[in-house]
C-alpha cells in the first residue's frame, strides 16, 4: 500500500446519512486518497467532499462511482480488491435491514478477509482507521498463501 490510499466507501440506504456525516468529520483525512464507492454512496461523498474543499480552499479527491451495490457494484468492488485497486474498505452496512443482494454483500466481505483488506463496517471502526498512524504511511499487509486449500480441492476431485 502506497501512502495515497485507494480508499473504498459504500454505505446501505439506511446508513446513507451516517456515512456523509462520517465523511464530513473525516473530510480532511479523506481528501488526502483517492475514493471508490457504489451508486448513491459516491455522489453523496462526492458533493460531501466538494463542500468541505470550496468553504476551505482545498482539492476535492478522485472519486470514483461504481454501479449501486444490488446492480453491480459490490461485485465490481470486488473485483478491484482482487486487482489490488483497494487498499481499505468503509462499509456501512445495515443489520437491521435484509437487502436484495445479500449473496454480493457476503461475497464481498469475503473478499476483504481473504485479501487482508482493512475493513470498517461501523463508524467506531471507520474512526480508528483514519486516525491509525498507518493511515498516511506505507504499509504491506501480510497476504496469507491459500496455494494449500486450492491444491487440496484439486486432489479431491
Amino acid at each position: 500500500m502506497k501512502k495515497k490510499k485507494n480508499i473504498a466507501i459504500v454505505a446501505h440506504d439506511n446508513r446513507k446519512k451516517d456515512i456523509i456525516e462520517w465523511a464530513s468529520y473525516n473530510w480532511q483525512e479523506l481528501i488526502q486518497h483517492d475514493l471508490i464507492c457504489t451508486g448513491t454512496t459516491g455522489k453523496l461523498v462526492e458533493d460531501t467532499l466538494r463542500e468541505k474543499c470550496s468553504k476551505n480552499n482545498k482539492v476535492p479527491p478522485t472519486v470514483t462511482r461504481l454501479k449501486s451495490g444490488p446492480l453491480g457494484g459490490d461485485q465490481q468492488l470486488g473485483a478491484l480488491i482482487v486487482e489490488g485497486q483497494v487498499d481499505i474498505l468503509i462499509f456501512f452496512w445495515d443489520p437491521m435491514q435484509p437487502q436484495p443482494h445479500d449473496v454480493d454483500v457476503k461475497a464481498l466481505l469475503r473478499i476483504t478477509v481473504l485479501y487482508n483488506i482493512p475493513t470498517a463496517s461501523n463508524r467506531s471502526t471507520a474512526d480508528f482507521i483514519v486516525s491509525s498512524s498507518l493511515f498516511h504511511e506505507e504499509y504491506e499487509p501480510i497476504l496469507k498463501d491459500y496455494g494449500s486449500y486450492i491444491k487440496r480441492d484439486v486432489d479431491m476431485n
